[in-house]
């Protein structure tokens, strides 16, 4: 039998005692009888917390899981944290969710939380994608928001997105501020309960437009979509929140030509087509890449369950068809809306773009090409959010991006928007297609210009509280023992973002890092080789992110040089795997 700390067998006792329904109450009852104690110690060793995305987890009975409880107590500390920053001032917040299981009953608890502390809650009638919560927070002047998501993650999941009056996801030192606040709930039954339905205001579907305007003043080449509009496009939503926004917006642009993949427009939280819900996942592409050979599509399209991430898959030219990454898909838009702006004569040299650390650097030698300024900032858009902010009123956001899909045009939403990428994706396709080019054609005359970047990702999966305390000796065995070479190549500095230090290995010189704290790790090889180790922050996951680049001389040394980029990208996959 597994020894229980008693400090978790006390918690489980506790919620036992409290308010709580007679089924979670068997349920708890069961997992402290249980033989097994495993379960018990993962649902009760720690309280949920913010990550990168938000609240975050298995969906069931427990201080670690996500219910109407830990949903409630979450939404209680924010009520509380919002009332202590706006004293005396009509406090409103936006909510909305997507297809999850259990999403109207999280949705509505959120509702329901926020009103019986007096708070207005604009609610959206049907369910949309997480950049639509974004925008209402902004349009309808809120003070905070919630999107009710566990984003891509398997079934068994549900989170809770908290969004700041910006439109962002909170940052510190809200994030440290609203655990505070939910902290000091000791009890269940602490929490207000007695809503006041009179404080909801329905956001109703003919508030899509506004949104979708805003979208459409995104668009640099209408002249272009005009000449392609009969371009054949395959959409996926997967069964998520995005099967009626995608193709609105599409249309708005001007395609006339889409095929939805019917076995997957429905919303269904069960995910019954695919195994992930991940659009990085080419499985979850299975029927959207058929139907796109059927139509013969110059672009298949596809989101995840809450439509803030998109993916992109272009013809191959040999009848398939080629799923690209984040970070190709990232660099082709970043290249083609400051080829635009360019060409428009918008660039003045007060425009800006954000990358993240973990995201191609090749980004950033594209926006060195056109002379425009690149933030990078730490992983999640929440940190994309706050520099705009930062710089609201100073300079002017174009774009911004992370390698894991997600990509932002403009700052009327302030987090990734598969609506609006998707969009930008199809209108870049149809311009190159005008101009005779393929996207890979576009790919290699960036990689001519600026190097051929390649990057791959692999994620160790580490469950439960063992899991966790596994991925955290790992990162500890980084820092106390340092690498001086990976794979036979030498380290030249290491970037501890953690400790807010740059170790100069070369000249043995230490530096300090002006960048807030974050579990990561990059290690930069002589090569010009990276390697960045973060544990995640919403999945029981450690990731490591390779990047390695070299001179493409022309277009026919793209394949040679693509899998000399493959054999050092698999040498140094070794020494981590």
């Amino acid at each position: 039998m597994t020894n229980v700390d008693p400090i978790i067998t006390s918690k489980a006792e506790s919620w036992l005692k409290s308010n709580i329904d007679e089924k979670s109450k068997s349920e708890i009852r069961n997992l402290l009888a249980s033989e097994d104690k495993t379960e018990l110690i993962d649902s009760f060793y720690r309280d949920l917390e913010f990550g990168t995305g938000g609240l975050r987890g298995i969906m069931g009975v427990g201080s670690n899981r996500m219910n109407v409880y830990t949903i409630g107590m979450a939404t209680q500390g924010l009520a509380n944290y919002l009332l202590k920053s706006f004293p005396g001032e009509q406090i409103s917040v936006a909510i909305t969710h997507d297809c999850r299981i259990n999403n109207t009953l999280f949705a509505d608890t959120t509702a329901n939380v926020f009103t019986a502390n007096g708070i207005k809650v604009f609610y959206y009638r049907e369910m949309r994608p997480t950049p639509m919560l974004s925008f209402a927070i902004r349009h309808f002047g809120c003070k905070s928001g919630v999107m009710v998501t566990a984003s891509h993650n398997p079934k068994e999941y549900n989170g809770y997105k908290a969004y700041w009056e910006d439109g962002g996801q909170v940052v510190a030192p809200h994030d440290v501020n609203i655990i505070t606040e939910v902290q000091k709930i000791t009890s269940i039954d602490e929490m207000n309960w007695n809503k006041n339905d009179a404080l909801i205001e329905y956001i109703e579907a003919d508030f899509d437009l506004i949104y979708l305007n805003e979208v459409k003043k995104l668009s640099l080449s209408p002249n272009e979509i005009m000449l392609q509009k009969d371009m054949p496009i395959v959409f996926s939503p997967i069964h998520g929140a995005s099967g009626k926004t995608v193709p609105a917006v599409l249309k708005i642009y001007g395609f006339e030509n889409i095929h939805i993949v019917k076995e997957q427009a429905e919303p269904d939280g069960t995910f019954p087509t695919v195994i992930y819900p991940n659009p990085e996942e080419k499985e979850a592409l299975t029927m959207a890449i058929e139907l796109g050979k059927k139509v013969n599509a110059e672009l298949v399209l596809a989101c995840d369950p809450d439509g803030d991430r998109y993916a992109a898959c272009v013809p191959d030219g040999k009848g398939g068809f080629e799923l690209l990454n984040g970070n190709q898909g990232g660099s082709l838009i970043t290249y083609y809306l400051l080829s635009k702006w360019r060409e428009h004569g918008m660039l003045t040299g007060d425009q800006f773009m954000v990358n993240t650390i973990v995201t191609t650097e090749l980004i950033n030698a594209i926006c060195a090409g056109f002379n425009v300024t690149c933030y990078n900032v730490l992983t999640g858009f929440k940190n994309i959010a706050a520099i705009i902010k930062q710089l609201e009123g100073k300079k002017q956001y174009i774009a911004g991006g992370e390698e894991s899909y997600g990509y932002m045009v403009g700052d009327f939403v302030r987090d990734k928007d598969a609506n609006s990428a998707a969009a930008i994706f199809a209108e870049l396709v149809a311009y190159y297609k005008t101009k005779g080019q393929s996207v890979q054609d576009v790919l290699a005359e960036i990689y001519m210009q600026y190097g051929f970047y390649k990057e791959h990702l692999i994620s160790v999966t580490k469950k439960g509280k063992d899991g966790a305390e596994q991925i955290q000796a790992l990162m500890a065995g980084f820092r106390n023992d340092k690498p001086s070479e990976i794979n036979g190549i030498k380290v030249v500095k290491i970037i501890d973002v953690k400790e807010s230090k740059v170790f100069d290995l070369v000249n043995d010189k230490e530096e300090k890092l002006d960048m807030d704290k974050s579990n990561v790790i990059q290690f930069y090889l002589e090569d010009g080789s990276k390697i960045s180790a973060r544990p995640s922050g919403t999945e029981p996951k450690i990731k490591y992110y390779f990047s390695v680049n070299e001179k493409l001389p022309n277009r026919e040394a793209y394949r040679t040089v693509e899998a000399s980029l493959d054999k050092r990208i698999e040498g140094l996959q070794s020494f981590f795997s």
